[in-house]
């Protein structure tokens, strides 16, 4: 079954392909097939979630799979949370959504570094570095889908005072995660997608998608 993800990340569809395969899931991302990003108003993962998978759905006309998704410092009273991908504010110019290709990588990887600095500004003077990676997953038949499936995962970690690790994405080299004793950024590809808050998040949407689509 084909879905459209509702996202132009490159990583991310990565990251999720690999954890839909087992139930016979293909994703597209939703720039491949010509469809800009949808606005982000709400003030949930929930909420955002569901915009984007009825925004991707409803441009399309296939079914739909959406990941709202981000970090939530307990001293920061949940911040950035939804607004994680945008943080920190750029130099006025075209979001990573309006551009294409190595153009968009490359201002996502802008947004990364300058998001992760004003987060390591903000938690300078603050001791308590706890806080979780939190993922909601919305996945819909149809734009007018009645019944969508929601699954949510909580990845719990602390805020190190500097980056370590090249790999993942975003906060990843920032949040240090104690059972593993390393940083999400460090973590080798399959343990990271049999732990994260993706991983306990996609891991339900599978459940849900045998039981009430028939899949897998």
């Amino acid at each position: 079954m084909q879905l459209v993800l509702a996202s132009n990340n490159a990583k991310k569809l990565v990251e999720l392909g690999a954890l839909f395969a087992p139930v016979g899931v293909t994703l597209v991302r939703q720039g491949e097939l010509g469809v800009g990003e949808a606005d982000e108003p709400h003030l949930t993962f929930l909420e955002n979630a569901l915009a984007k998978a009825r925004h991707a759905a409803a441009s399309t006309g296939l079914p739909a799979l959406a990941d709202d998704s981000g970090l939530c410092v307990d001293a920061l009273g949940g911040a950035p949370g939804v607004s994680s991908a945008h943080f920190a504010p750029l130099p006025d110019g075209p979001t990573a959504g309006a551009l294409a290709g190595a153009a968009r990588e490359g201002q996502r990887q802008r947004q990364d570094a300058a998001n992760n600095a004003l987060l390591l500004e903000r938690l300078q003077a603050v001791d308590d570095r706890r806080g979780c990676f939190c993922c909601t997953l919305v996945a819909i038949r149809a734009a007018d889908d009645p019944q969508p499936l929601v699954a949510t995962g909580r990845w719990h970690g602390e805020i190190l005072r500097a980056p370590d690790g090249a790999g993942g994405f975003g906060y990843d080299p920032l949040v240090f995660i104690p059972a593993f004793g390393a940083t999400v950024a460090t973590l080798d590809a399959a343990l990271k997608n049999a732990h994260s808050h993706r991983a306990l998040a996609a891991a339900q949407m599978r459940a849900l998608m045998r039981d009430a689509w028939r899949l897998g």
